[in-house]
């Protein structure tokens, strides 16, 4: 019998607990960053969109403004206001850019702290 204890492989039970606690712990940290991630790659696309369109070109402010506000609501992105956008106009280019950070509750009073920058280029 002792012959065949030296030779059992394998994981015990409170080991599996552990790598269960651990694949948990990165699924739910998995579900709570991936959306912020999401959402600031749909602004900068949104940010090259309008930088793109041709009909924004010579538009004003305001209404660069009111197109990202437009594209933001179809993607429910509350993020990032029109309000933050820095808008420049080189020329014939536009360009949009922004600065903004995301706060994700974790537990108790741990949060994370995400800081995106977008831009059109």
């Amino acid at each position: 019998m002792s012959k065949f204890k030296d030779k059992q492989l394998g994981i015990g039970f409170s080991g599996f607990i552990m790598v269960a606690f651990v694949l948990i712990f990165v699924a739910i940290l998995g579900m709570k960053l991936v959306p912020a991630y999401i959402h600031s790659t749909q602004i900068s696309s949104i940010f090259q969109a309008v930088a793109s369109d041709p009909a924004m070109q010579n538009a004003s402010i305001k209404e660069i403004k009111e197109s990202y506000s437009k594209r933001a609501y179809i993607n429910a992105i509350s993020e990032l206001s029109a309000e933050d956008i820095e808008i420049t106009k080189e020329g014939a280019a536009l360009s949009l850019s922004a600065s903004y950070s995301v706060k994700i509750p974790l537990v108790a009073n741990v949060t994370l702290l995400l800081e995106f920058n977008p831009s059109s280029k």
